[in-house]
């Protein structure tokens, strides 16, 4: 589907989606529990379908009434497959509990887009130390063996989920496990997600300093209802048009959220003052393309995004995409191994972007739409679906010129 945007200020009240980081460990601690958990406040997306899909494949019913999903876990059929979409979250969260519950069995796990591009490393690593057999052969991901509990040695650099896998994995041992830092965890605050999702039903693992982990064995998930907050990544996007003028009101959010991606509206309070900027990336990769958009919406000076080089290993090659995103709408971006610089604009000129089948592109070329001088054309504007289907209906309602193109 390709959009026309015209620039308009939008104003309006929009109540956030459920946040896909919290719903993706809520859900995943529900299908692990003994009985029955709801979750109020659920937000169905592409990468929701393919963690509820996923949970199936181990065994886990669910049952979806407006925005209330019940859990229910069950056994585990041999030798499943799970399709995980385009989901990182989920491939990475399900393979260790899925080794741990498939009794020695093969597991299947198959990708779309760049998923299985995106790296694996750290747990093939395990693999090969644990004897854990794995075969990756295109869009497939095929692991047989067992996760003993013990020590597991692991990189933060790459990806904080692998860190939540394991821990998710190794907390349904009977056995007692450690997993032990080797470098530095980045994206801290999704495992801060991951170590309360687990304490809410009643699984403890203790944290030494982001260096250590240690999951004590034998423990059991107990079933709990509560409701799954807002999602203060998608946020970033209204708050960003904002930012350029706008006048958007949000519901849903909790200001107190262990959510890293709150960090939003403190950056973008730095980006209120004149001058250069630095702002480090390494805890907040999604905000990115947001914060990039406004940076280029500033009177003066630039804004430089460092140690983003995990950007590159998204939906799309994210530093590359909100480059081309700002260049394309008449802006300029300097682009590096792990930096993007984006000098102020003030205002755009509109043009074509191509959304790089990436959601968080698409709703960052809205933003930039409300601070061009022309229409802003978008091809693939569909792949909001991934993580917020309702984008383009909440912002028509706000005010927002969004037509099909035929």
């Amino acid at each position: 589907m390709d959009l026309t945007l015209t620039p308009a200020r939008l104003a309006g009240t929009v109540r956030l989606p459920a946040s896909k980081s919290v719903a993706h460990r809520m859900l995943l601690c529900a299908a692990f529990a003994e009985g029955e958990s709801a979750l109020s406040g659920f937000s169905l997306s592409a990468d929701m379908e393919a963690t509820l899909n996923g949970l199936a494949a181990l065994g886990a019913q669910a049952e979806i009434s407006g925005d209330t999903v019940k859990i229910r876990p069950g056994a585990a059929p041999a030798g499943h497959l799970i399709d995980c979409g385009e989901s990182g979250s989920t491939l990475r969260f399900l393979i260790p509990p899925a080794i741990v519950r498939s009794g020695g069995e093969e597991t299947a796990f198959a990708g779309r887009g760049r998923l299985m591009e995106r790296p694996l490393g750290p747990y093939f690593r395990i693999f090969e130390e644990k004897g854990v057999s794995y075969r990756r052969e295109g869009d497939r991901l095929a692991v047989k063996g067992s996760l003993p509990a013990g020590r597991y040695a692991l990189s933060g650099r790459v990806s904080s989920q692998f860190v939540t896998g394991l821990l998710f994995g190794l907390s349904l041992l009977e056995g007692d496990s450690e997993i032990v830092i080797t470098d530095r965890l980045e994206s801290r605050s999704y495992v801060s997600l991951t170590l309360a999702a687990m304490a809410r039903c009643g699984v403890t693992a203790r944290n030494d300093g982001w260096e250590r982990f240690s999951i004590p064995g034998g423990q059991k998930y107990c079933p709990f209802s509560g409701e799954v907050e807002g999602d203060w990544s998608q946020a970033a996007f209204f708050l960003g048009m904002n930012f350029l003028g706008g006048t958007v009101k949000l519901e849903g959010l909790d200001p107190d959220s262990l959510q890293g991606d709150r960090a939003v509206i403190r950056i973008l309070g730095q980006m209120e003052q004149p001058g250069g900027l630095t702002v480090d990336c390494a805890d907040i990769p999604d905000l990115i393309p947001a914060l990039a958009v406004a940076a280029a919406g500033r009177r003066s000076g630039s804004v430089t995004f460092a140690n983003a080089a995990r950007l590159r290993m998204k939906e799309s090659d994210r530093i590359a995409s909100t480059a081309a995103l700002i260049r394309a709408l008449g802006g300029a971006a300097e682009e590096g191994r792990d930096f993007l610089r984006i000098p102020a604009a003030a205002r755009l000129a509109g043009g074509t972007v191509d959304c790089a089948n990436d959601h968080r592109i698409a709703m960052a070329a809205a933003e930039a739409s409300c601070i061009c001088e022309g229409p802003v054309r978008l091809l693939g504007a569909e792949c909001v679906r991934k993580s917020y289907p309702a984008f383009w209906e909440d912002f028509a309602r706000l005010g927002g010129k969004a037509e099909e193109c035929r």
